[in-house]
């Protein structure tokens, strides 16, 4: 999983750009309103998907009325009417990576026409439901501001509250858990007063393979500019990160 972390890193220092375009607030308004119509309940105790949501919206300094005004549209106060559908696309990226691409849209044929021109532009294509999911485990991933922290510290209160592996990347703890643990590990954290800086599912390669650094560059544009996009709120892939695309990365 090192290298899915490792990915998580890096666009963790690309997010200021991201944010001064308000896209990481509309991804997220769209994931509490999703979560409070699912969840049955706009209340986090009773809803553990928008707890998540919310946490995520704080870590982001999301304005406490741009929260509240998400609840209140998800349980149908002030709604337009506007219902969000999750689809998952499965693509293949230059020099064959997998990738999976998370969406949240309300309309579903504008969203695969956006995916399908990103992957055209990049040379790769989206593939039929089934082709490449097989590839990935989906896996909770819980990331933690490493500032201040003692790792051992960390790795102990994640392991006795169920997590599966705690990875120590730049600037960063990462832990990841099955699926069906993501809430109850994430909770046990923030209730040990850990601040959880990000928490969702994510899918994790079973095999990661290695490009060139000139091809594998060109695989982080594709899943940079999917995740340009407004309807994708994730965009996974079996790319290994080696040294040498991580220090032309940071050199561009």
């Amino acid at each position: 999983m090192s290298g899915h972390s490792k990915w998580s890193t890096i666009k963790r220092k690309k997010g200021a750009e991201d944010a001064k375009r308000g896209k990481i607030f509309t991804r997220i308004t769209r994931e509490i309103v999703t979560a409070v119509r699912e969840g049955g309940s706009p209340e986090i105790d009773s809803n553990p998907r928008l707890r998540m949501a919310i946490d995520k919206a704080k870590a982001a300094n999301m304005p406490k009325d741009n929260i509240q005004r998400a609840i209140n549209k998800g349980a149908g106060i002030g709604d337009d009417g506007v219902v969000f559908e999750e689809i998952t696309y499965e693509g293949y990226g230059p020099g064959g990576v997998a990738i999976i691409v998370d969406a949240l849209t309300d309309n579903r044929n504008r969203t695969l026409a956006e995916v399908k021109h990103a992957f055209s532009k990049a040379g790769g294509s989206v593939a039929k439901d089934g082709a490449v999911l097989w590839q990935f485990n989906q896996k909770g991933y819980i990331e933690l501001s490493s500032e201040g922290l003692d790792f051992d510290e960390v790795f102990m209160a994640a392991a006795e509250a169920g997590a599966e592996d705690v990875i120590a990347e730049d600037g960063i703890i990462v832990i990841y858990t099955e699926r069906a643990d993501l809430h109850t590990v994430a909770n046990a954290l923030s209730e040990a007063s850990y601040e959880v800086a990000d928490s969702k599912l994510t899918w994790v390669p079973q095999n990661e393979i290695d490009l060139e650094t000139q091809q594998a560059l060109q695989v982080i544009r594709l899943i940079e500019r999917l995740e340009e996009l407004d309807d994708v709120q994730g965009v996974s892939s079996n790319l290994n990160l080696s040294e040498e695309t991580i220090a032309a990365l940071q050199e561009a």
